[in-house]
C-alpha cells in the first residue's frame, strides 16, 4: 500500500426536512418496477424499500439487472411500468439530490481543479471548498494536471469527490472499483465508508463478493430482472435463503 494520506472529506452544510428544505429523501418504494427494451422485460415486477442510514450493496450475475436498476432508481431510466418514489417523489424529480458514479469515469478535458469547479460553480462552493475536497481524495497536489493524464484509481477518487461536492443525499456507485488494483480498491472503500458515516445512503452495485462482505449493511440479490433476496448482509452471506444466491455465493456459474 503507497503512503497516500486520505483525510474525511467535508459535507456542505444543511438542513434537511426545515424551513425551507426539501424533506428527506427517503425511504424509497419501488412497486412493479418492469423495464423493457424492444419488448424484452429486463427488470420484470421489481418490490422494493430500503430505509435511511447504511449501504445497500446490489449484486447479482452478469445480466441480472444490477445496473439497470441503478438508473432507474437514479432516475436516468424511465420504467415501462411500476412506481419508483423517494418518500413520495418521483425518481425523476429526485434526481438532483443523488449522485450517480459509473464503472468508468466520465470527467472534463480539464485540469482536475476545472472538474471541481464545474461542479462547485453550482452549489455556490469556492475554491477552499474544492481544495479541501481534493484533500480528502489525496488529489489536491494534482489540482493543475490534467484530469485525462490520471491513473484509474485517481479518475475514479475524483469522479467521487465531485459527487460528493454536490453533498448528495443518496449516493449510487455503479462497479466503481472494477478493474482497479487493491491500493486504490481500498482507497475507494475507505471514502465511500466516510461517506457513509457522515450519513449519505450508499446504493452500491458490485460483482466482487469480498467487497460486498466489506461493504453491505444489507443486500438486495438479482437474478434475470428479479429480486430473489433481499436480505441484512450479517444473515445473507452466512445462510442465503435462495438457491441462486447460495449458487453464486459458492462459486458456481449461475444463469
Amino acid at each position: 500500500m503507497s503512503d497516500l494520506q486520505i483525510t474525511a472529506v467535508p459535507p456542505l452544510s444543511r438542513a434537511r426536512g426545515s424551513v425551507g428544505h426539501p424533506a428527506p429523501l427517503l425511504p424509497l418504494r419501488v412497486q412493479g418496477l418492469r423495464l423493457e427494451v424492444d419488448g424484452v422485460p429486463l427488470l420484470d415486477g421489481v418490490e422494493l424499500s430500503l430505509t435511511p442510514g447504511g449501504c445497500t450493496v446490489i449484486m447479482g450475475p452478469n445480466g441480472a439487472g444490477k445496473s439497470l436498476m441503478l438508473k432507474a432508481l437514479h432516475g436516468l431510466l424511465a420504467p415501462s411500468t411500476g412506481e419508483i418514489s423517494w418518500n413520495g417523489t418521483p425518481a425523476a424529480e429526485a434526481t438532483g439530490r443523488q449522485a450517480l458514479v459509473f464503472q468508468k469515469p466520465v470527467l472534463l478535458r480539464r485540469s482536475v481543479a476545472a472538474n471541481m469547479d464545474f461542479v462547485l460553480k453550482a452549489r455556490g462552493g469556492d475554491r477552499r471548498r474544492r481544495d479541501r475536497l481534493l484533500e480528502g481524495v489525496g488529489l489536491l497536489h494534482k489540482a493543475r494536471q490534467p484530469a485525462r493524464l490520471l491513473s484509474g484509481g485517481e479518475a475514479q477518487r475524483l469522479a467521487l469527490a465531485r459527487a460528493l461536492a454536490t453533498d448528495p443525499e443518496v449516493l449510487f456507485l455503479d462497479e466503481p472499483t472494477a478493474s482497479l488494483d487493491p491500493a486504490s480498491v481500498l482507497v475507494i472503500e475507505r471514502i465511500v465508508s466516510e461517506a457513509r458515516a457522515r450519513g449519505t445512503r450508499i446504493i452500491f452495485v458490485t460483482h466482487d463478493i469480498g467487497q460486498a462482505r466489506r461493504m453491505a449493511d444489507e443486500v438486495v440479490f438479482l437474478h434475470r430482472g428479479r429480486v430473489a433476496e433481499h436480505s441484512r448482509a450479517a444473515e445473507f452471506f452466512p445462510e442465503p435463503q435462495s438457491q441462486v444466491a447460495r449458487d453464486y455465493l459458492a462459486g458456481r456459474i449461475v444463469l
